[in-house]
């Protein structure tokens, strides 16, 4: 099955983007309503509020920043597109572990929630499950490196 993805992939030259088909839908879909939600949410907490919690509303900013960029990242084709979504993810990943135990640890820099906090309580722990499964997932679409002389000598 896989030998036909990467013939198919490769047969013009081209790669094909798988990433935004069956189950990659859906998670683009989830990256999507997070990237409204983290948006508006930071929008509205640095415009009304900013100075209660300047720290965690500016996380909240670039969490909703890493959203969009993994939503857009997700959705299209190509093996730069592909790199940027690893590295969306993995960022969010990251943001999560480091932001989580920061607001465990030192409460007091974080006395309003951001998307991250707590390991994403607020969110019902998705932002901590989805990068993970976007990981996942990207890991099993990813780009062929099989060219022509690769196919030709198997």
């Amino acid at each position: 099955m896989k030998d036909k993805q990467a013939q198919a992939a490769t047969r013009d030259g081209s790669v094909r983007n798988t990433r935004n088909t069956g189950p990659g839908r859906l998670l683009i879909a989830v990256y999507g309503v997070f990237a409204i939600s983290a948006t508006a949410r930071a929008g509205y907490q640095i415009l009304t509020k900013f100075s209660e919690a300047p720290l965690a509303y500016l996380l909240s900013a670039f969490a909703a920043l890493v959203y969009v960029v993994a939503t857009v990242s997700l959705a299209k084709a190509g093996t730069t597109w592909f790199k940027v979504s690893v590295a969306a993810v993995l960022v969010e990943l990251v943001g999560v572990l480091v932001v989580g135990t920061l607001s465990i640890l030192d409460s007091v820099q974080f006395p309003h929630e951001t998307v991250w906090s707590l390991f994403g309580r607020g969110y019902g722990f998705i932002p901590l499950l989805l990068p993970i499964l976007g990981l996942v997932w990207l890991y099993r679409r990813r780009p062929s490196v099989a060219g022509p002389r690769a196919s030709a000598s198997r």
